[in-house]
């Protein structure tokens, strides 16, 4: 369970802080020129940082990590598909819980449907409005939910 917990933050909190980290390459990029590697694990460093704030302290070894991400260069700002992705799901699922049976046609329609429509069009299908801050929400709750769960079978765990 642990691992299903730190998958889902791994996925929706570090790739949007590389996310961050490419967009600063970009624009440190723009304003001064190229960047040096030491420049690129600084601003690494700092993004990365940023999101452990205080429970972790990352080390000198770690800057240089930036340089094992082949997205970076083959595949500019792919990384935000992945937090996209993993919050639509859970969003989803908020969903499916939420309306139960009903939603199982809805769902399995949009799914026939593949890439033949924009992501906007399969998301219709089933009621959600991309931009609709309170169905991104849902993708958070169930984060909140799985935390609270692993809390719940780690202390039944240490009283054992």
């Amino acid at each position: 369970y642990a691992d299903k917990v730190e998958g889902v933050f791994a996925t929706v909190f570090r790739q949007a802080a590389m996310y961050r980290f490419e967009q600063r390459c970009h624009e440190t990029r723009r304003a001064e020129g190229e960047l040096s590697p030491e420049q690129f694990g600084n601003l690494w460093h700092e993004e990365l940082q940023a999101m452990f704030a205080e429970s972790v302290t990352l080390g000198e070894q770690h800057r240089m990590w930036w340089s094992y991400v082949g997205h970076f260069i083959f595949a500019p700002f792919y990384v935000y598909a992945y937090s996209f992705g993993e919050l639509l799901v859970l969003s989803l699922y908020q969903m499916a819980k939420a309306e139960g049976p009903s939603f199982e046609g809805k769902y399995l329609e949009m799914l026939t449907l593949g890439g033949s429509k924009s992501p906007e069009e399969l998301m219709a299908i089933v009621g959600v409005d991309l931009g609709d801050e309170a169905f991104w929400r849902g993708g958070f709750a169930a984060m909140e939910a799985l935390v609270t769960e692993f809390e719940r079978l780690w202390a039944e765990q240490k009283s054992v």
